[in-house]
């Protein structure tokens, strides 16, 4: 019995051992929200306002998907292209949503963050629109992001094609690759509803006068942590709630029970309140701010780094 006894003890011992000489997962460096340039991100504007008008299915758009891509690539991220094919107001019409993933990382609570950009422009036959803020500036500041995150896993930047409608907003028309996009994961595809903690869409974010104006369907605490991230950063004035919904590429992901935030600054124009420069031939790249930029930038980022410190999902 004794010799048994033992035996056990310095079995048991062994087990202690070998536990201890496994290779434990280092946990992920902090995010360095300060990293983010605006200059940066103003620059990756300027490539994409320097293709002209970018509406789905031009070869303008497929060079900003190219750039997008390119750009993905060079920070280090895994790039996966969703191609699809609608038949639309305009035809048939072949979008193309970009996703830039980090490395991937296991954990018994980290859930998937999606940040996501359209990166389209608005068909707009009788004026020339280069949609220096709606999109190039949300898609100038996801691309600064991408390389600020590289080191972090499972963060994935969505790029997506034709949120801007073929002739009116409808149920049938715009919102064409988010769409897309949440069909897929509904059907499990490239991962589940379920493996996504949070989605945050960023849309007219370049204003020099920048008043971002969360609507009200986006989820309750991912909101509050927006404003609580930017109140730790000194720019809490910048952020508010909308006092009307906005349908954005949010919508989708909303309707497929991801909790998600659209960070919009709906008041684009020539005085405070007004929006008289969205969709007009006053959507310019002297209009995009690199400051707001990186005010927006910057706190969604110092999110993702309250968001990764919780180890209970909200």
């Amino acid at each position: 019995m004794e010799t048994i006894m033992i035996a056990r003890i310095v079995l048991a011992f062994l087990l202690v051992v070998a536990a201890g000489c496994r290779p434990q997962a280092s946990a992920p460096p902090p995010v360095d929200w300060n990293a983010f340039d605006g200059d940066r991100a103003r620059r990756h504007v300027e490539q994409l306002v320097g293709f002209g008008p970018r509406p789905s299915g031009t070869e303008a758009l497929a060079k900003s998907g190219d750039y997008i891509v390119a750009s993905l690539r060079a920070a280090g991220l895994e790039v996966e292209v969703q191609r699809f094919v609608k038949p639309t107001p305009r035809g048939e019409t072949t979008f193309r949503n970009i996703i830039g993933r980090t490395s991937s990382a296991p954990s018994h609570h980290r859930k998937i963050v999606v940040f996501g950009s359209h990166y389209d422009t608005k068909w707009m036959p009788d004026i020339t629109f280069v949609g220096a803020n709606d999109a190039g500036s949300s898609t100038g500041a996801l691309l600064e992001m991408a390389r600020v995150t590289a080191n972090q896993p499972d963060v994935w930047f969505v790029f997506f094609d034709g949120e801007e409608c073929m002739e009116s907003y409808s149920a049938t028309d715009g919102l064409w690759g988010s769409k897309h996009f949440a069909t897929e994961l509904v059907a499990g595809r490239p991962v589940k509803t379920g493996d996504i903690g949070a989605f945050v869409l960023l849309d007219m974010v370049g204003d020099a006068d920048l008043t971002v104006t969360v609507p009200p369907s986006s989820t309750g605490w991912l909101a509050l942590g927006m404003f609580d991230a930017a109140r730790e950063l000194g720019w809490r004035d910048r952020f508010s709630y909308a006092e009307t919904d906005i349908i954005d590429d949010h919508t989708p992901m909303v309707a497929a029970g991801i909790a998600s935030v659209n960070l919009i600054d709906f008041q684009f124009g020539s005085a405070a309140g007004q929006n008289d420069y969205w969709h007009t031939h006053q959507d310019t790249l002297d209009r995009v701010s690199a400051r707001s930029l990186e005010i927006v930038g910057r706190t969604a980022l110092r999110w993702l780094a309250n968001y990764r410190q919780t180890t209970v999902p909200p």
